[in-house]
């Protein structure tokens, strides 16, 4: 293990990343609606426009303009609470939407070593800020805490420097402006090309190697949908919709999520979240609902976000699953009862069992491009919830024992 995440460096990972594109505060909901969809990553990062004044040159430093990260379900559930004001709504500046956190974004340099940036991501931190240069080649393999036989002092994310005689200067000493920003998706599917040198790690269960977080949010099917808009959690931004046993246990039906709601209608979505139940939203509701025909609102987009996003119509058109990127050819029988027995579809959220190897969970998030998976119970046929695993939770895992990280002295 000590191959991987000490000898390589962070900037090992920027090869292929682009130049980050920085969204600013000022900007509409409407501009971030577009902005999500055509991210690869499902959120954006937030920046106060560069136009202070705190140092000589009349630059700010980059880090230090980071407001924080925004989602599609931050958007979804401003909209609902908007109401019928959608139209104002969406030309509010996205200030008044993001949760201003700057602690989920550090600047490291790019010989940081990967055990490093590990550790900053365990605490919480979910974009790293690398500086690119023309001039960086990076130092994998080469680079570990024992060079030439010398222990190497912690690296200091702003001044760390490789040794002089490897002849790469730090990257804090180029004087360009071009940086990409990792995610911890990025960690994780450098690491799933590392499998061998994790062994035995990757093939051990979730459940041996602690990796299920056991307390996860929910809501119950039957209760209004809306009740997620006030009480979103961020890491991962998940709600499982569940119908609850009466053994207190809880079967999985779906889940509400940034993930799911990344490429969706954000109209669309935000009226279902205002106006249906938790099962319903999950579940999808089909023009041809008779029961709820009466109930929904022709809803008009604007035609940016039609043009660029949502592929719609000019025309109005009803919320339907298909609008909110959810299909289940039997949810026109959710009004009957019985949603789990009939969920189905694109909207069926990521489980694995709590028996399933680490390396198994991680390929499952990756080529998903989500940030979770569901764990349930092995032992049952029903999908009954024990926990949930998310990139957080692989990044602790892969780490587990500390010891194993360090080589020994020669």
């Amino acid at each position: 293990m000590a191959s991987v995440l000490v000898h390589h460096v962070i900037g090992d990972l920027t090869l292929g990343k682009p130049e980050i594109k920085e969204f600013a505060d000022s900007e509409t909901v409407e501009a971030a609606v577009k902005a999500i969809g055509e991210c690869a990553e499902g959120a954006i990062t937030v920046w106060k426009a560069n136009d202070g004044c705190d140092r000589t040159d009349g630059i700010w430093p980059r880090a230090s303009r980071f407001v924080g990260i925004l989602h599609s379900m931050d958007l979804v559930a401003f909209l609902a609470k908007a109401g019928e004001e959608h139209e104002r709504a969406m030309r509010t500046p996205v200030a008044e939407v993001v949760k201003p956190n700057p602690t989920l974004l550090k600047e490291v340099d790019p010989g940081t070593r990967l055990i490093d940036a590990l550790e900053l991501m365990k605490q919480g931190v979910r974009r790293l800020l690398v500086r690119k240069s023309i001039a960086w080649k990076g130092v994998s393999k080469r680079f570990s805490i024992l060079y030439h036989g010398k222990w190497l002092k912690t690296l200091n994310t702003s001044t760390a420097t490789t040794p002089s005689n490897s002849g790469q200067s730090s990257s804090s000493s180029f004087h360009d402006d071009k940086y990409c920003c990792l995610s911890r998706e990025d960690v994780v599917r450098f690491l799933i090309g590392c499998l061998g040198a994790l062994a035995p790690i990757p093939l051990s269960s979730i459940s041996s190697l602690g990796a299920i977080t056991p307390r996860y949010f929910h809501i119950e099917a039957s209760s209004p949908a809306i009740e997620v808009a006030h009480k979103l959690p961020q890491d991962p931004c998940v709600i499982a919709v569940v119908e609850t046993n009466p053994d207190g246990s809880h079967k999985i039906i779906g889940e509400i999520s940034a993930y799911k709601l990344w490429k969706c209608d954000y109209l669309a979505a935000s009226w279902a979240l205002a106006n249906l139940s938790a099962g319903q939203f999950v579940m999808g509701a089909e023009d041809n609902i008779t029961a709820s025909d009466s109930l929904v609102p022709n809803l008009s987009v604007s035609s940016p976000i039609e043009d660029t996003i949502l592929g719609a119509s000019l025309r109005p058109k009803k919320f339907s699953s298909r609008s909110i990127g959810f299909f289940s050819s039997q949810a026109n029988q959710m009004a009957v009862g019985g949603l789990g027995s009939m969920y189905r579809g694109r909207s069926a959220p990521l489980t694995c069992k709590h028996t399933s190897s680490l390396a198994a969970v991680m390929a499952q998030m990756l080529s998903h491009r989500a940030t979770h998976v569901w764990v349930t119970d092995a032992e049952v046929e029903d999908d009954i919830l024990i926990g949930i695993i998310s990139y957080s939770d692989i990044l602790h895992a892969v780490t587990k024992h500390p010891g194993s990280l360090v080589p020994t002295t020669p």
